[in-house]
């Protein structure tokens, strides 16, 4: 049985029920006024023939009630059977039960019963009277019954109409309800079928329905697919721009292998400008990949976060790329109090992403100044670091700005420098997953030219 269905047949049930419910109630209701106000006419009658009969001998008072419109028939029994009429015919109109006689003997309460009238259902109240005996007041009930029969056909009626209603009611909300549900299903399996994830569920201001439970789990569904087609284009993406940037040097580096095959060809100079290239090709391709692996992960292992002091380790990046870079002056600035900050952390990959700030600033700025790393308190309550690497080189053009942290972008100037394109992207990375951020600052004129990089909002534990 389909959600669907299940959602139907329980409305419907439920509808079902209180239309059932009411009625039955209502029929009740009625049938117990229309039985009451009968049982007041008798009582009325009795008070009236207490009232204005004597000690009347037992027998019949009144007895015309066979008729619709006559009053009520009356008769009056004594306890003692032998205290009866002795007539001819038979001395009394309706049978005369040992309760009657007990109601007489004051051994029971008055009470109400149902009797025979020439034919016709009647109502019957037993009550006591004087000096020993009982009235039995009689009037038909055939009305009564007629009428509380008619009401239980109405209701009967108002029921079954109920019952219809409900199924209608429990299939219109099942399908209104829904209705969302049944979109999300088709998006999905559109989307399973198609491969393509750039369908969407209409959302609350697209159709202008009210917000609920259902609306909200499609927007959120319409939220994740935004999340998974971002993903799927940025994997296309990287995916292009990776078999784009190793094209040229699997290219160079097949032409040196198939140079080196014939290398009885070749004289000792030419093999080794080959092998030379063919080591560089191999490293740069390397690289690249390793690059591609680190960027492929999205947070740091927590197994792997530690507190540690930060300015040791800036310190252990700058001595390495001095290494690096023998010919490069690195300069390093600590302000106020950032000596002995504390961070969380992966200490190698936070090492990486310096060392890929610092080999970008030395490649740029050769021969054209110091790099200048400082180290500082930042924010409010100084609660989080601030590194930043600056370089006296050409700088960053306002048009390259907003793409360089993009994977493989390399701007006009940079095609001719070694590099894969993939370092700053993977530097940002690495900020992201530690909770700070990694910036592109411009260097004031009067400051001279250059770029400055900064990891800003890296938080210190107390």
């Amino acid at each position: 049985m389909t959600l669907r269905v299940r959602l139907a047949v329980a409305t419907a049930l439920a509808v079902a029920t209180v239309a059932l419910g009411l009625s039955w109630a209502a029929f009740a209701v009625i049938r117990y006024e229309l039985t009451h106000q009968l049982e007041l006419e008798l009582t009325q009658a009795a008070t009236v023939a207490v009232q204005q009969q004597g000690n009347e001998p037992p027998g019949v008072l009144s007895g015309q009630c066979r008729y619709l419109a006559a009053p009520a028939c009356i008769q009056v029994v004594p306890a003692d059977p032998a205290r009866d009429p002795r007539t001819a015919v038979a001395p009394y109109l309706f049978p005369v039960t040992p309760a009657v006689r007990e109601v007489a003997a004051g051994r029971r309460a008055a009470y109400f019963s149902t009797a025979t009238v020439a034919g016709f259902p009647a109502r019957m109240l037993v009550t006591p009277f004087r000096g020993g005996t009982a009235l039995q007041v009689v009037l038909r009930s055939d009305g009564v019954d007629r009428a509380v029969r008619q009401s239980a056909a109405a209701f009967a009626g108002l029921g079954g109409t109920g019952v219809l209603a409900a199924g209608f009611l429990g299939w219109w909300a099942s399908r209104t309800g829904l209705r969302p549900v049944t979109r999300l299903t088709a998006t999905v399996e559109r989307i399973t079928a198609t491969g393509d994830p750039h369908h969407r569920i209409t959302s609350h201001a697209a159709t202008g329905r009210r917000r609920d439970e259902v609306t909200r789990l499609g927007e959120s569904f319409d939220t994740m697919l935004d999340a998974l087609e971002r993903s799927v284009t940025a994997q296309r993406r990287l995916v292009s721009d990776a078999s784009h940037e190793l094209r040229t040097p699997l290219t160079a580096l097949r032409t040196n292998a198939e140079l080196l095959a014939r290398g009885d060809r070749l004289t000792d100079a030419q093999r080794e400008r080959a092998a030379t290239a063919l080591g560089r090709q191999l490293r740069e391709v390397t690289g690249m990949v390793n690059d591609l692996v680190e960027l492929a992960r999205d947070e740091e292992p927590q197994a792997l976060v530690e507190r540690f002091r930060l300015l040791p380790l800036v310190e252990h990046a700058v001595t390495s790329a001095r290494g690096h870079w023998p010919g490069q002056e690195f300069t390093l600035a600590v302000g106020p109090g950032a000596d002995g900050a504390v961070v969380p952390g992966v200490p190698a990959r936070l090492v990486r992403l310096l060392g890929n700030l610092l080999d970008n600033a030395a490649k740029f700025g050769a021969g054209r100044g110091p790099v200048e790393v400082r180290v500082a308190l930042a924010g409010d309550g100084a609660d989080t670091l601030e590194v930043s690497v600056r370089d006296h080189g050409p700088g960053i053009a306002a048009e390259d700005l907003p793409y360089v942290f993009d994977r493989f972008y390399r701007s006009d100037t940079a095609r001719s420098l070694p590099g894969s394109g993939l370092g700053l992207a993977m530097a940002r990375q690495i900020a992201r997953a530690h909770d700070a951020d990694l910036i592109a600052r411009e260097v004031p004129p009067h400051h001279g030219t250059g770029a400055c990089f900064v990891l800003t909002g890296l938080p210190v534990d107390p």
